[in-house]
């Protein structure tokens, strides 16, 4: 019988993937407080019971899909810094890049759900510091400079400006910063 539960528990990675994922959708429609053990599990067709085999809580769930976001950012990232010719700013670049229309970490995606959470939550933020610093260590030779570092503080903040003025799509105004920013990082500075 399809979708039963034996059916599910030969495939744990396929539960945990939906419950991530029913996870994101309730988060963007609802906020984080939105998103209850009940509910992931119902929209996933699991047990509580089930979610719980794979989270032990909901602050395990809400760092489960944070970690899995910023996996899918790293990829992203690694993707546009492998394409970009021009090795100085690629990862300022690539960051500026999925800020603004990434998949991934982009204004319309779980990211931005998450985002205000971070703020507050000393887990996610500890999370998220810690993926910042190991990123800024490994590209410090390329993207190590003042003026690369305040492009990506301005990414952040028209990033910020977007999500807390309830914008769903990007404008002509984000566009050319988007733009102005990514000429930022190809100046010597």
């Amino acid at each position: 019988m399809p979708g039963s539960a034996y059916t599910r528990a030969k495939r744990p990675e396929q539960v945990r993937r939906a419950l991530l994922d029913c996870t994101a959708a309730i988060a963007m429609d609802h906020g984080v407080s939105g998103v209850t053990v009940q509910a992931v599990a119902a929209a996933a067709g699991v047990t509580k019971g089930g979610l719980f085999h794979h989270f032990a809580s909901k602050q395990a769930l809400i760092e489960g899909l944070f970690v899995d976001l910023l996996a899918r950012v790293d990829a992203e990232i690694d993707a546009a810094m492998e394409a970009d010719p021009k090795p100085r700013g690629s990862f300022t670049r690539a960051y500026v890049n999925a800020v603004f229309t990434g998949r991934a970490f982009g204004f319309a995606t779980p990211w931005a759900a998450l985002s205000m959470v971070v703020v507050t939550d000393p887990p996610l933020r500890r999370l998220w510091n810690g993926w910042m610093k190991a990123r800024l260590k490994r590209h410090h030779a390329t993207d190590g400079t003042p003026d690369l570092h305040v492009v990506r503080l301005a990414a952040d903040g028209a990033w910020l400006s977007y999500v807390t003025t309830g914008q769903t799509r990007m404008n002509a105004d984000l566009r050319a910063v988007h733009d102005r920013l990514i000429a930022q990082t190809r100046r010597r500075g």
